[in-house]
């Protein structure tokens, strides 16, 4: 793909997620971790858009206190071009800076919503979609990136697909019907089964004045406050008017906010990216190549009698882990945490978060 001047990337990385705890806490979320081949999932997503983006087209937005740490990741990137809010209050906010702050620099900019912590395996394919999206978005339509499922999930959004629409290149392109929250396994295995549902990928693409209007149309009290932040936006975030203002924002998403309500729509279902949103220790086992015994060890000093199908991460390589008669287990030895679970229950970490909450174990959080 040749590099449009009107082209503009905005990462999403200002999660706080615990989803891999207890390596990702709030200081140190999951698009940080440096969990492949010593590279973070950050910069992972900064590497599939070389060639695309210029350096000054890529925007990063994400909390004050993660600034630091994420520049440093991304040192080619400006450092204005880390756009901080001052607290979450939900992607349709984020969304909505993002694009007002962008109509700022370029009244005709086109920008791709983009996540700092899913996998993507295949970038050529990758590349080529957002290529797609990017000529979609130019006929004034609100481009969203399904992915093609590869089984029942009951943890992710899907989309249902209507009639399709004029694509580019060999690219399809449809309207879209409809969008589902995490359904039940029944449901999800109807999805599969009827082939028109896409799982929703949270990645989007459109003009920054088509998102705009939309905004103004369904969200007027968001619209409002951007407007009155936009002589603020593109400088220090952290001041107290923006602060304040920003504060009084109601949290919702993009999905219920604009993209469930708006009749411009359309998705392109990509079916080969090798697209995974890592939301658990069991996921890596779904974008990491494993051993000769099934076994994927990071960073750890490892000694495994009878041991496999397991997972081991250490944040120390001296001290020693060890396992014997080991199946099917996910071991996670940070400094001041152990993570023992079968593999299929890492899920059930956000019941744990929560309890650590309720219990006043927040140090560990």
């Amino acid at each position: 793909m040749s590099i449009q001047n009107d082209f503009y990337a905005v990462i999403m990385a200002g999660g706080g997620g615990t989803r891999l705890w207890p390596l990702s806490r709030r200081a140190c979320p999951k698009q940080m971790l440096q969990l492949f081949k010593g590279k973070s999932l950050f910069e992972i997503a900064l590497e599939r858009l070389h060639g695309i983006f210029q350096p000054n087209h890529i925007f990063v937005v994400t909390v004050a206190e993660q600034v630091e740490i994420l520049s440093g990741l991304a040192p080619e990137l400006p450092r204005e071009n880390f756009l901080i809010e001052p607290m979450p209050r939900g992607t349709a906010a984020v969304v909505a800076m993002a694009a007002a702050s962008l109509k700022k620099k370029n009244p005709n900019a086109v920008i791709a919503i983009l996540t700092a912590d899913h996998f993507i395996e295949n970038v050529a394919d990758f590349v080529e979609t957002l290529e797609a999206a990017y000529q979609m978005a130019e006929t004034d339509v609100l481009v969203t990136l399904g992915i093609e499922p590869t089984f029942p999930s009951t943890g992710y959004g899907y989309i249902e697909s209507g009639d399709q629409v004029k694509g580019f290149n060999h690219i399809k392109a449809f309207k879209v019907n409809a969008f589902i929250e995490k359904p039940s396994e029944a449901r999800a295995k109807e999805f599969i089964r009827q082939g028109r549902f896409s799982w929703n990928s949270g990645m989007f693409i459109w003009k920054v004045d088509v998102i705009l209007e939309e905004i103004k149309r369904y969200m007027p009290v968001l619209h409002k406050t951007i407007d009155q932040l936009s002589p603020l936006l593109l400088s220090d975030h952290s001041q107290k008017e923006f602060s304040e203002t920003w504060a009084a924002i109601k949290p919702q998403t993009i999905d219920y906010g604009i993209m469930e309500k708006s009749d411009r729509v359309v998705v392109l279902p990509a079916s080969n990216l090798g697209w995974n949103d890592v939301g658990s220790w069991d996921s890596l086992f779904e974008v990491l190549t494993p051993d000769l015994n099934g076994n994927i060890v990071i960073n750890a000093r490892h000694v495994g009698m009878d041991t496999n199908d397991a997972l081991i991460f250490s944040t120390s390589k001296e001290r020693l882990v060890v396992s014997i008669g080991i199946q099917n287990m996910i071991i996670v030895d940070t400094s001041d945490a152990l993570l023992i679970c079968p593999r299929g229950e890492s899920q059930r970490i956000k019941e744990l978060v929560n309890y650590l909450k309720e219990n006043q174990y927040t140090q560990y959080l």
